[in-house]
This record gives structure tokens, C-alpha cells and sequence, in this order.
């Protein structure tokens, strides 16, 4: 009797279902105790309630920013957006007061065709458009008796007192030594641990998947060193330190991925030195001596000399390149003018206006009865809008699910706890558990709907439970017929636009090896002359915009049918660029040792470039043409 095959969910809704897994973050848990709700209390007991009202709000968006990382780089994530809410909160303040709703409508549709554009940025900029809409919003749809200007710097003293919590409390990571090192140490280990994984599955199945890791590990401590750098105190000479163990890294990485690309498995003599190097960066110890692997082939020859190298950095701590992004201020404003930006300006303009209509026609007629904060409409939609939070549907049924459970269960909370006092505390609760939260966007839809809803009753408002259901699922609707609509261009702009980076990142790497093979070189493969310096920063961006056209490709593969099917091909193409990028990371390293490029390595690269035109051209993508000189 055969079996019936296991029914699959559609991957639109298996992608709903899905939420991240990992430790709770207790360090972020416990500042976010200490946000909202206390900067609540104080603002009542003193007699500021409105403005303890705003300050709550940017402690909570700079709450939900507040991700695992390195202290430092924590000024950029949750500094730059609170600029951005406080921007908006002032522009919305007296855009509301000055102007009618039709003129207001007008301005909001702007305003979100530039924030829209600026979140193709990147990360930082996304979280910048959405505060700068967010404020906004609740600027001209909350009623409070202080000018724009009181209320913005509320806001700011909001988000920094939370900023202040991230720079000053201890966490685990800051107690096992140096306190400014709160992740730094355990990114930079974590890059020699999967040199050491990728060692290890050389030649078997899991190569490419342990490859894809240690990507994923040097995006992190890429990230994680990045910020402001303490250089004029005596204990930057261990940050220099750790700095230089990050850039000897990079060699490793570069010969470990050499091996995988020849497909011929290694020793497992070969990962022990990269395992003590990891061990020394965790304990900040000396690394003894290290095993040395095979020297049968070039790429083994490599691994050696960078092991070398490694050694004499972490013994006399030299300070190396920290290999950051090169993104110019006309980059940005490429991707923010480019088809990613046009085309998530237009759906987020579209979006934030109608929204921003329909809220005050609501507010206007008799149905909207005495409730005057007609903000969450909008905002609702700023956050629907937004496909870094995931695939259109998925947004749209979580946020549903998640602001029915925070409605419900806050209708329940309010019944019964004593006010002000028990809503405070129930923002300190909410306020916590947003770290644990963002794993689920219906879970932190839900303790979001929480923590708002209590802050407005204690601003004054009436319990609105019923209504912020109403509005949300007012918001979902506009929502999904804006993202449906036919745009200017081309669907999946934002797809397109990740490959495209990614393919020039590509190409810019590989025309540098191929000129490097016609230039005076010097050093061994660990000790960088400008070539190799300017190559392994070559690299770090190709993989880099490769896993970030991964990111977007998956989530756009999650989309309804409908849209889905406007990219299908490009995770073809996401291999292919793929597999460039390792043909020629194993042609720098034949380079370095033999001083040409092998025939076997040229045939690889000359079948891949060919490979490459057909699907890219189907994408509309452009493939810059390549010459191998023989």
C-alpha cells in the first residue's frame, strides 16, 4: 500500500509560521525593562505625562532595533532612526496644525516617497524612513499641547536614554574582559571557527553550506567592529589588536575557500590551527604553537603561510585593515534612486498617503465618534509596507493575528489593573519582552499593540481596543492592493537591484585578480602588498551583496504566486555569481603561488561567465563582458 505524499504548506504561509530561534537575550531584555516604563513613571510622577507618552514611543522603536551586536556599532542602529522619528515627529507636529487634511495628504505622500527611497539603502536607513514616517504620523494625529520642537526632544531623550542603557550596562560578552568588548571578541572568533567548519566539510556535501557560514561569520564581525574606535585611550592598543586578528582572518578565509572550490577533502590536521586561533581570540591568550597542514598544493601552501601570518599578528598584535565597506554618499543616492528605490519609494508613498486619507475621514465622520488619535492607521501601514519584516502576506497575516492577541489581551489587562500605576508596569513588562518578540512579527505586533495601547490611556485616551483592530485590518487591505499594483518598471525591483549589485561586486573582483596576474606582487599570501589588500576588500564585498541577494531572492520566493513569479530565476543567477566569486577566490590563491592562473581555473571561469549570460539577460540584468587573456 503506497503512501499518501505529506502535504506542503504554500510558501507564503510556511514562511507566516516561521520564527527565529536562539537564546534569550537577557542583556537586552533587561534594558528594555528599564526603558518605556521608567521613563513613564517619571514623566507622570513630574507632571509631563504627554511628553513621557513620546519619550515611551522612541524607547520602544529603538527597543525594537536594538539587536544583537557590538556596543558600538549599537550608536549607528538605534542613534541615526531616532534622528529620523524626531525629524518626522516635527515635520508632522506643525504639518498638522498649519494645514488641512487634503494638503496634509499631499505632504505624507512625499514625505513617504522619500522615505521609501532612502530604505533601499540598507539596514540603517530602512529603520531611518520607517521612525521618520512613524513620527511623523503620530506627530499629526496624537494631540498634545507641547510645540513640535518639545515633542522632538522628548523623543530624542527617549531613544538615548535607551542608546545610554546599550553604552553602559554591563553584558555577558563585556564581563569576560575589556567592558567596551561586549561582542567584538566572540564575532572575531566565530570567523576562525568556520574557517575551521569549512576545513573540515572540504570535499563533502556540506561544503557549500559551510561556506555560506563563514560568509555569514565575517558579515558579522565586519559589523560588529565597525563604529566609533576609542584610539586616543591606552586600551586602543586592544582594540588595534583585535582588529589585526579580524584582517588575518581574511587570507584563512580566502585559502579555506580555495579548498572547497577544488573539491578535494583535506586532513582534519588542517582546521586545528584555525581552532586555536579562535580559542586565543575568545581567552585573549597566546596562541602556542600552531599544527601546521600539508603543503601538496597551492591552496594548502596558503593556508600555511596565512596560518604563519596569523600567528605573528596575535603574538606581536600589529594592527591591520578593518576591510569596511566602501560606500560613498553617491552610492547611497544610486540605491535610493535606482529600481529598488523607485519602486518601494512608490508603494510606501501610495501607502503612508492613502492610509493617512482614510485615518482622517474616519477621524472626521460621525462613525470615528470621540477618538481622536487616528495615527495608527498610517503607522500600521509604514510597518506593512516594509519587505525587510518579510514577504507581503506574511506581514499582512501576522500583523492581523498579532494586533487582535495585543487588543484582546490588553482589553483584559485594563480591566483590571489600577491606573495609572498597573499600565506602567504593564509598559515595563512590554517593553522587555521586545527583544524576545522580534523573532515573530505576529508576536511582536502583539506586544507592540500592548504597549502602545497602554501608553495612550495613560496619555488620556479611552480604552480603543475594538478600534485598532478595525484600523489595522483597514491598513492590511491597503496594503495588499498597493503591493499588487502595477508599478513603473519592473516587479521585484528590489531583487534586481540586490543581483545587480552583487554582479558588478562580482566583476569588480574578478577584473582585479585577472589585472593582478599581469602586476608586480609582493610578501606571501598573509603578508598584504596593496593588490592583495585591495582584493581581499574586493572580496568581502562580493560575498557580502551575494548574501544579501540571497536574503531578498528568499523572501521575494515566499511572495504570493502572483508576485513570486516576477522573480523566478534569480536564485539561478545567485548561484552562478556564486560560484564566480569561488572560481576566482581559487584563482588568487593559484596566483599568489605560481604566479599565473592556472588552465584549469581559466576553463572554470570562462564556463560560468557563459553560463551567466542567458539567466541574467532574462532578468534584465546586465553582465559586464570579460576577457581572459591566454
Amino acid at each position: 500500500m503506497s503512501r499518501r505524499p505529506t502535504p506542503h504548506l504554500p510558501p507564503w504561509l510556511a514562511h507566516a509560521l516561521r520564527a527565529q530561534r536562539g537564546p534569550v537575550p537577557w542583556s537586552a531584555v533587561t534594558r528594555g525593562a528599564l526603558s518605556a516604563g521608567p521613563l513613564l513613571l517619571v514623566a507622570v510622577a513630574t507632571g509631563h505625562t504627554s511628553l513621557g507618552v513620546v519619550a515611551a514611543i522612541a524607547a520602544m522603536l529603538a527597543g525594537i532595533n536594538d539587536r544583537p551586536g557590538s556596543r558600538r556599532a549599537s550608536v549607528k542602529r538605534l542613534g541615526v532612526p531616532a534622528l529620523g522619528g524626531a525629524l518626522g515627529l516635527v515635520v508632522g507636529t506643525y504639518a498638522g496644525q498649519e494645514t488641512g487634511a487634503v494638503v496634509l495628504t499631499a505632504l505624507f505622500t512625499v514625505v513617504g516617497l522619500v522615505a521609501g527611497g532612502m530604505s533601499a539603502v540598507g539596514p540603517v536607513a530602512s529603520a531611518t524612513g520607517t521612525q521618520l514616517l512613524v513620527g511623523a504620523a503620530v506627530g499629526a494625529g496624537m494631540p498634545l499641547p507641547e510645540p513640535g520642537w518639545e515633542r522632538a526632544l522628548a523623543f530624542l531623550a527617549g531613544a538615548g536614554w535607551l542608546l545610554l542603557l546599550r553604552l553602559a550596562l554591563p553584558t555577558p560578552g563585556s564581563l569576560a574582559g575589556d567592558f567596551r568588548f561586549d561582542g567584538e571578541r566572540q564575532a572575531v572568533a566565530g570567523v576562525y571557527d568556520a574557517v575551521a567548519d569549512l576545513l573540515d566539510a572540504v570535499g563533502g556535501p556540506d561544503a557549500i553550506r559551510r561556506r555560506a557560514a563563514l560568509t555569514a561569520a565575517l558579515d558579522h564581525a565586519q559589523d560588529a567592529l565597525a563604529g566609533p574606535r576609542l584610539r586616543r585611550y591606552a586600551s586602543s592598543s586592544a582594540e588595534r589588536r583585535l582588529h589585526a586578528q579580524y584582517a588575518a582572518a581574511l587570507p584563512l578565509a580566502e585559502a579555506a575557500t580555495a579548498l572547497a572550490w577544488a573539491e578535494e577533502a583535506v586532513s582534519g590536521r588542517a582546521s586545528e590551527g584555525p581552532r586555536r586561533l579562535a580559542a586565543a581570540v575568545r581567552g585573549n591568550t597566546h596562541t602556542g604553537p600552531l599544527p601546521a597542514p600539508s603543503r601538496s598544493a597551492p591552496a594548502l601552501r596558503a593556508l600555511d603561510d596565512a596560518l604563519l601570518h596569523a600567528a605573528e599578528v596575535f603574538d606581536q598584535g600589529r594592527a591591520g585593515e578593518l576591510h569596511t565597506r566602501t560606500r560613498t554618499a553617491g552610492d547611497r543616492l544610486r540605491a535610493a534612486l535606482g529600481g529598488a528605490g523607485r519602486e518601494y519609494g512608490l508603494r510606501v508613498a501610495l501607502c503612508f498617503g492613502a492610509s493617512a486619507a482614510v485615518a482622517q475621514a474616519l477621524h472626521l465622520s460621525r462613525w470615528y465618534g470621540q477618538h481622536e488619535h487616528w495615527y495608527w492607521l498610517p503607522a500600521t501601514a509604514v510597518f506593512l509596507v516594509k519587505p525587510d519584516l518579510g514577504p507581503l502576506a506574511s506581514r499582512v497575516l501576522n500583523r492581523a493575528a498579532g494586533t487582535v492577541l495585543g487588543a484582546l489581551l490588553f482589553a483584559g489587562f485594563a480591566a483590571v489593573l489600577p491606573r495609572p500605576e498597573g499600565l506602567i508596569a504593564l509598559v515595563a513588562l512590554s517593553g522587555a519582552l521586545i527583544p524576545v518578540a522580534t523573532r515573530h512579527f505576529a508576536a511582536q505586533t502583539a506586544v507592540v499593540t500592548v504597549l502602545v495601547l497602554a501608553l495612550v490611556m495613560v496619555g488620556g485616551e479611552p480604552q480603543a481596543s475594538a478600534g485598532r483592530i478595525g484600523e489595522t485590518l483597514l491598513a492590511c487591505a491597503i496594503v495588499l492592493i498597493v503591493g499588487h499594483l502595477p508599478m513603473p518598471g519592473q516587479y521585484g525591483g528590489g531583487v534586481r537591484a540586490r543581483l545587480a549589485a552583487a554582479s558588478e561586486a562580482a566583476h569588480a573582483y574578478l577584473t582585479h585578480v585577472l589585472d593582478e596576474a599581469d602586476a608586480p606582487r609582493i610578501g606571501t599570501a598573509g603578508t598584504p602588498s596593496g593588490h592583495r589588500a585591495t582584493r581581499w576588500t574586493l572580496r568581502r564585498e562580493a560575498y557580502r551583496t551575494l548574501a544579501e541577494a540571497r536574503t531578498a531572492i528568499s523572501l521575494a520566493a515566499h511572495e504570493l504566486p502572483a508576485l513570486a513569479r516576477h522573480t523566478e530565476g534569480a536564485d539561478e543567477v545567485a548561484g552562478l555569481l556564486e560560484r564566480l566569486v569561488d572560481t576566482t577566490t581559487a584563482c588568487a590563491v593559484h596566483l599568489d603561488d605560481t604566479g599565473r592562473i592556472g588552465r584549469r581555473h581559466r576553463e572554470r571561469l570562462t564556463a560560468v561567465l557563459t553560463e551567466l549570460a542567458i539567466p541574467a539577460e532574462r532578468l534584465g540584468l546586465r553582465v559586464p563582458p570579460t576577457t581572459l587573456a591566454g
